[in-house]
């Protein structure tokens, strides 16, 4: 049976003969119409994920002065989050690679959508922060659940580009959530913002439950027409084998080093225009936001310019070390939004940052899908958020008590220098050859 054109779908009609596994293996790379609709869900309940993250953040000065909290004790609320998604990564990653994507989303989004409408109830820094710590839990499970959906449903030149796409929902979720919070909270207090954006995910496993077809995705296809996958195929090696991979420890090292950088500005930059430059909650709503526009065309041009690269007929490897270089190289910016007067520049400078973050992350998180088996994507992006965690976590920690101690200078300057060093070491660990 010839394969007439790569946008073919696969028939999987009842009555269809089993395939050979020559023939099997052409229909599995085959891409199907339908992953723009899937990655489009992906990228919905990603922007949902964000929004529920940021409400905390955005509604930062409002808390802090309410309950009184120091920088160290603001800071702890995004350690308890960061601590259950630093465990919870390498966990979903697992569940999702047994328990199959649509499950396994609809896991994920349960228990974060109930965490977030829960912090409508609470009224202390304890309470808050076991919901913090439940909402962790569940929005892990989005990144390595997203990382199979591009493995299992896209072919490797598009794999980027499908990860820009729903990576620009935490860039839009970002952007909307400094407007939607500020005018939730002045129009119906803060508990109505969390009870609000809280309920989107439920809205949303509605849709999910509707249209995702798993068994129509370009892996399953076959499998349904009557092809049996090999054992090996099946069973997602164990935590230990993966780890003895230079390609895992690569990934996992590079986000222990850059991820934080991220962290530090969706944590901070409402309380950093708050005291720095005495911005009100209002003009946090209507500034805070441009930063993150930028962080959107970064994840855009990021998964454009990898796949435009191995189309011009770069290896994959060299393609996508090129585009992770670019975006480490424009990280540093940071250092001198640390030394700006104006409020405006230092926003702008902050939006280079971010934008160079999400070109660096979106060929970063790429890199699973390009190495190892669609039965092992979750687990070792899981990996990867894991260490992501675990670096933000101690550099969030570290940012409250310098805060407190020398203001936002040097901890900005820090995190300007960590993406070059931490993609150096990257490239260091990975093999010099092709997935």
């Amino acid at each position: 049976m010839a394969i007439q054109s790569e946008k073919m779908e696969i028939d999987v009609s009842p009555g269809t003969p089993a395939m050979p596994g020559t023939v099997a293996r052409e229909a599995m790379a085959r891409p199907s119409r339908r992953r723009w609709l899937v990655i489009g869900l992906i990228f919905v309940v990603t922007l949902i994920n964000y929004l529920d993250r940021l409400t905390v953040s955005v509604l930062a000065p409002v808390i802090t002065e309410a309950m009184k909290l120091s920088n160290l004790q603001y800071a702890s609320l995004a350690t308890w989050f960061l601590l259950a998604y630093t465990l919870s990564q390498s966990l979903s990653g697992r569940i999702y690679d047994r328990m199959g994507i649509r499950r396994g989303f609809t896991l994920s989004v349960v228990v974060w959508s109930l965490s977030a409408m829960a912090h409508a109830f609470v009224r202390g820094l304890g309470g808050l922060s076991v919901l913090r710590f439940c909402l962790g839990l569940g929005e892990a499970g989005n990144w390595p659940g997203a990382a199979k959906v591009v493995a299992e449903w896209f072919p490797v030149r598009e794999r980027a580009f499908a990860m820009a796409i729903f990576n620009s929902g935490a860039a839009i979720g970002s952007i909307v959530a400094p407007p939607l919070i500020v005018w939730l909270q002045l129009t119906y207090g803060w508990q109505g913002a969390f009870l609000v954006t809280g309920g989107l995910g439920f809205c949303w496993l509605m849709a999910w439950w509707a249209l995702y077809r798993p068994n129509e995705s370009p892996v399953a296809a076959p499998v349904k027409a009557g092809v049996v996958p090999s054992k090996s195929d099946e069973e997602a090696p164990k935590w230990l084998a993966l780890l003895r991979k230079k390609e895992v420890w690569a990934i996992v090292l590079g986000r222990v080093l850059v991820d934080p950088v991220w962290w530090l500005y969706i944590s901070w930059l409402p309380l950093f225009l708050y005291k720095v430059h005495g911005f009100d909650l209002k003009k946090i709503g209507l500034f805070a936001w441009v930063p993150y526009l930028a962080a959107d065309a970064g994840s855009l041009v990021g998964g454009l310019a990898s796949g435009y690269l191995v189309k011009r007929g770069w290896r994959v490897q060299n393609a996508r070390r090129a585009t992770i270089a670019f975006g480490a190289l424009l990280m540093p910016a940071g250092i001198l939004a640390a030394r700006s007067e104006s409020p405006f520049s230092a926003l702008a400078l902050i939006g280079l940052v971010l934008f160079g973050f999400q070109v660096w992350i979106n060929n970063v998180q790429t890199l699973p899908s390009d190495w190892f088996s669609s039965k092992t994507v979750a687990s070792v992006a899981g990996l990867g958020g894991t260490g992501a965690g675990i670096g933000s976590m101690m550099f969030l920690l570290l940012t409250g008590w310098v805060v407190d101690h020398f203001g936002y200078t040097p901890i900005l300057t820090a995190a300007g220098l960590l993406a070059p060093v931490g993609t150096l070491l990257m490239f260091a660990l990975f093999p010099n050859r092709e997935p």
